[in-house]
């Protein structure tokens, strides 16, 4: 099956999963996707990720965190740019989310980063999507 926003479909899989409750989620794997995953394991979001070879194709499993009985570390998940509409922002305007408790990742020259790294750094670059 050919997805036109695979980011999107990341996104949905494990938005669906922490709403149901389940301890892991399968996404067919990519490097970017590797990246938000990592990006996601480093701000604490999912407990931990890993790469499976199943046949011809790679699966990106992530177990996902939960704060006592089914309540999701995970509040919201929200693409910004995406295949029909991209958004760039420079350094001075990188998004704080929610007030800074969430975290915007965003696909710069310096490699995928999350907002506070981006502003480190000092890059701007693709705004991807917002997790908080």
């Amino acid at each position: 099956m050919s997805l036109s926003d695979p980011i999107s479909d990341m996104l949905t899989r494990i938005r669906n999963a922490s709403r149901a409750g389940l301890p892991d989620v399968a996404i067919p794997h990519s490097r970017l996707k590797g990246e938000i995953a990592r990006i996601l394991k480093g701000e604490g979001y999912i407990a931990d990720f890993a790469a499976d070879k199943e046949g011809a194709s790679k699966t990106l499993r992530l177990r996902l965190r939960y704060r006592g009985a089914n309540n999701s570390v995970i509040r919201g998940l929200r693409r910004v740019s995406r295949p029909g509409l991209r958004r760039y922002v420079p350094v001075e305007k990188v998004p704080r989310v929610v007030g800074g408790t969430g975290i915007a990742i965003l696909s710069t020259s310096r490699g995928v980063l999350s907002d506070r790294e981006a502003r480190k750094v000092g890059v701007g670059g693709e705004v991807l999507c917002y997790i908080w």
